[in-house]
């Protein structure tokens, strides 16, 4: 198993964002595990918690969590724990 910091995407199968988040990373050969919010409702809901908002994608890249498809915050979030 890697040591590398996990990139975890919450996301749902209807988000169109949450569809171009996973290709970016995918582009970028940079895995993560995906979380279905409709699906694992205990996830939805500790997303909830920690973001205080229902709204995905939501990214958690190490330590960082980002609220919806932003690229430049996910390009730094990914180069800050050597992940590309």
């Amino acid at each position: 198993m890697s040591d590398k910091p996990k990139v975890i995407i919450y996301s749902a199968s209807w988000c169109a964002f949450c569809h171009m988040a996973k290709q970016y990373l995918t582009a970028k050969n940079v895995e993560f595990q995906d979380i279905d919010v409709e699906k694992d409702h205990t996830a939805a809901q500790e997303l909830v918690r920690k973001t205080g908002q229902a709204g995905i994608p939501v990214l958690e890249i190490g330590d960082e969590t980002i609220i919806g498809f932003d690229r430049p915050k996910i390009d730094l979030a990914l180069r800050a724990n050597k992940l590309v």
